[in-house]
């Protein structure tokens, strides 16, 4: 079985571009899976002759739609920075030229510091005990889900949800796959609608804040996926989340906008 490695395969074109085949397995309901275009942005930046450091903030803007099957652009260029942040930009675009997906990165070299961490992880049974569930799309088939609150998404008293989820191709955990996973939650305004409605997503922010020695203790595991909307209003709704290890570290967090009619 093909891993997510192998759909984030990146051919080299030239020091700024690499073309990728957008892989039908991680398509989603409007073209392909949201995650898999941050995750194919970020590993853009990450993959450029000048890399350095580690992300600490992401954020993607999707324009077009990206059409599973079909072979695309991806360009990664520094934009400037000092000694311990830079930034970064990343392009898709398909094989007219036309702009799908933009992005800005920026990397850290990360050093020992103080620390403070607002709240704790939510109580959860651990994953094994729960049946597992997929997301709908073929990208679902990707996914092991496991809910613990706020499922099925439709006609809730609010609009939290706990699940822990995990990528299912046995690759270990890296920032990559965060960003893969945080686009991993039902639309929050399912949550005031009697079944699912045309959404997608506008925007997504992704901010870093696992240790390497954090994610090789997730592995190939779960993480546990915190959410809950922010408002919606006038077709836009939002969400933030935030991505636990099943020890308790505080990996991830994310923010999105949506479109929604």
């Amino acid at each position: 079985m093909p891993t997510l490695d192998d759909h984030l395969a990146l051919t080299r074109i030239d020091e700024n571009a690499w073309s990728i085949r957008a892989h039908p397995e991680r398509e989603a309901n409007t073209g392909m899976f949201g995650g898999w275009t941050a995750a194919v942005l970020l590993k853009a930046a990450l993959s450029h002759a000048e890399a350095e450091g580690t992300p600490v903030a992401f954020t993607a803007n999707f324009i077009s739609r990206i059409d599973p099957g079909t072979d695309i652009i991806v360009r990664g260029a520094r934009l400037g920075g000092g000694k311990s942040l830079k930034s970064w930009r990343a392009d898709i675009t398909d094989a007219s030229g036309g702009l799908c997906a933009t992005a800005s990165i920026v990397t850290a070299t990360r050093r020992d510091s103080d620390r403070f961490l607002e709240g704790a992880m939510p109580p959860a049974p651990a994953p094994e005990t729960i049946p597992m569930a997929q997301p709908p799309a073929r990208f679902g088939a990707t996914i092991d889900m496991r809910p613990v609150a706020g499922f099925p998404p439709f006609s809730r008293p609010d609009t939290r949800s706990l699940a822990y989820v995990r990528e299912t191709s046995g690759r270990a955990m890296d920032r990559v796959q965060l960003a893969y996973l945080a686009d991993v939650a039902p639309p929050r305004v399912f949550y005031i609608s009697n079944g699912p409605r045309p959404s997608s997503t506008i925007t997504m922010s992704v901010y870093f804040y696992a240790t390497d020695a954090e994610l090789a203790s997730v592995g190939t595991g779960f993480v546990l996926s915190e959410v809950a909307g922010v408002r919606a209003e006038g077709s836009t709704n939002g969400l933030m989340m935030r991505l636990w290890s099943p020890e308790g570290a505080l990996l991830a967090t994310s923010e999105q906008l949506c479109w929604f009619r």
